[in-house]
């Protein structure tokens, strides 16, 4: 593959309706940095799984991570290989069927090589990568992590190999004969909103000394 190109690969083509799909890096790294969230698939004890968790990435490496205990990481890190999907809602696609209606959307599934990070200081590295990732700046600001929580937390580098995105968006699909029923048919789109922040009552916060730090501020745009 290219390197502007991601797929189509064996694992990734998308059959479905694939006038949708998109094999571009750009489209599919942005689509992963813009997620909140990821899924995570593996085959445990001889059972499928799949769960949800936090995902960062640094080039074309996406990183997991979670308790040494993990069974699901462990699984793929024993397999060599990992799948990974990631879906942002963007609204409501409003036929005038049922049939035709469906939701706005971008979706990502990535296949690739697990494996474990074992060097202390490249796990601190990429563990201040997840919190920028939730929150972009809050690694600085925040202490820095202990020796022990860096023994306690497995992180897992899955190589982003093969990959497709997914993006329904635009106009809805009605049929020819629909188009002059008396029915509304169009878009409602949908967005992510931060509400006013909470402060916690407890330590130095008790006394309302402490300000909103910068990377909440940008967050809300008050920057």
């Amino acid at each position: 593959m290219s390197d502007g190109l991601l797929g189509p690969g064996p694992h990734t083509r998308v059959r479905r309706l694939p006038k949708k799909a998109s094999y571009d890096a750009g489209v599919i790294l942005a689509i992963l940095d813009e997620a909140p969230f990821c899924h995570v698939a593996a085959v445990v004890e001889g059972r499928a799984v799949t769960l949800p968790t936090l995902h960062a990435r640094d080039g074309r490496t996406l990183y997991l991570h979670g308790s040494q205990s993990n069974a699901l990481l462990k699984a793929i890190v024993e397999s060599g290989e990992a799948c990974v999907s990631a879906t942002l809602f963007d609204g409501l696609r409003l036929a005038r069927s049922g049939f035709e209606s469906s939701i706005a959307y971008r979706s990502v599934v990535v296949f690739g090589a697990a494996t474990l990070v074992g060097d202390d200081a490249q796990k601190r590295r990429v563990l201040d990568l997840f919190v920028d990732a939730v929150l972009p700046g809050r690694a600085s600001e925040v202490r820095a992590m202990s020796d022990q929580e860096c023994r306690l937390t497995m992180v897992v580098a899955v190589s982003i190999d093969e990959a497709s995105a997914k993006v329904s968006a635009g106009p809805t699909e009605d049929l020819d004969d629909d188009l002059e029923l008396p029915i509304w048919s169009g878009t409602v789109p949908a967005r992510l909103r931060y509400e006013a922040p909470v402060p916690s009552r407890d330590g130095a916060m008790a006394s309302g000394g402490v300000p909103l730090p910068e990377s909440v501020r940008r967050l809300l745009g008050q920057q």
